[in-house]
């Protein structure tokens, strides 16, 4: 009998997103079995259990995907799993927690494509900030952007938390390849003089930036919102805008909505999902992965 397609649902959290299973099973995988509440100490008996159940063929045929709610926990399990193959004996594993790391992928990505066709440039040497930056789609973003040149100073209420999260991101996620810098959100006035780029990645219906605050940046080229639960989190930009002018701005600045990302995310989700069904070998995906398929989704499609 051929064997189904099975994807591993690994998560900390007391239930797994329904949003990744309906991702799972729409990419290909036939059958997405959940395991919640998961410690992270228990991370390699389950990859072990996965990979001894199944001949190195059959493994072709299976994945583990790891979700939950905390960035570094979901990296940290990632680097457990990959440490616990037995090879032959591997699989692919796709971190993505609470969707953070391809939303991410779908903003920058996003910002990217307004910045060559509305402005004729690229992230190398913008000036971002990322308000409410200190959540998981926040440090993502900051990171990916960071990697790809630009200069990301993450915006927290308290600033202790924001110069942790920030170091964080440079020398974990970033390897020490990049620096982040921290700022409080009592200065963001202050920051706005300076800034090309501006994320909204805090908590759903809070305004992180006002029109006055926006009319007085004086350099600001795009600003993107991942919220999409009235109120914007900037405000001026709402979920459908996608390169929208921002009527607001006086620098000319284009505004892009949390359903122009959540279509990126969604396509580049999809697309790593179904890259671990085709793989020939194991893959380990997670942000940096995202926004390579993110930004070939927006290639394809521009």
């Amino acid at each position: 009998m051929e064997k189904p397609f099975i994807l591993h649902m690994i998560t900390t959290a007391k239930n797994l997103s329904p949003f990744d299973v309906n991702m799972a099973q729409d990419a290909g995988w036939v059958s997405a079995m959940p395991y919640i509440n998961v410690e992270p100490s228990e991370v390699r008996g389950l990859v072990q259990d996965v990979i001894f159940s199944r001949s190195p063929k059959g493994l072709q045929k299976t994945g583990i995907f790891i979700g939950g709610r905390d960035t570094k926990q979901a990296m940290d399990m990632l680097k457990t799993a990959k440490n616990s193959m037995v090879p032959p004996f591997e699989v692919s594993v796709f971190a993505d927690p609470s969707g953070a790391f391809t939303t991410a992928a779908g903003l920058v990505a996003a910002v990217e494509r307004e910045l060559k066709s509305k402005f004729n440039t690229t992230l190398e040497g913008q000036n971002i900030l990322a308000l409410g930056g200190t959540g998981p789609v926040g440090q993502a973003a900051a990171v990916i952007a960071a990697l790809a040149g630009a200069h990301v100073r993450l915006i927290g209420r308290q600033l202790d938390k924001a110069e942790r999260i920030a170091d964080l991101c440079s020398n974990e996620f970033g390897e020490g390849k990049i620096t982040i810098a921290a700022g409080a959100d009592a200065d963001k006035a202050d920051y706005m003089k300076t800034a090309d780029i501006v994320f909204a990645t805090g908590a759903a219906g809070i305004e992180l930036l006002s029109a006055e605050l926006l009319a007085a940046a004086p350099r600001l080229k795009v600003a993107a919102d991942v919220n999409a639960v009235p109120p914007a989190g900037i405000a001026g930009v709402d979920a459908f805008h996608n390169g929208t002018p921002i009527a607001s701005s006086n620098s000319g600045a284009v505004g892009i909505g949390a359903l122009a990302i959540g279509n990126i995310k969604y396509q580049a989700q999809n697309k790593l999902l179904k890259l671990m069904i085709s793989s020939e070998k194991p893959l380990y995906l997670y942000f940096t992965h995202a926004f390579e398929v993110a930004r070939e989704y927006i290639k394809a499609n521009t």
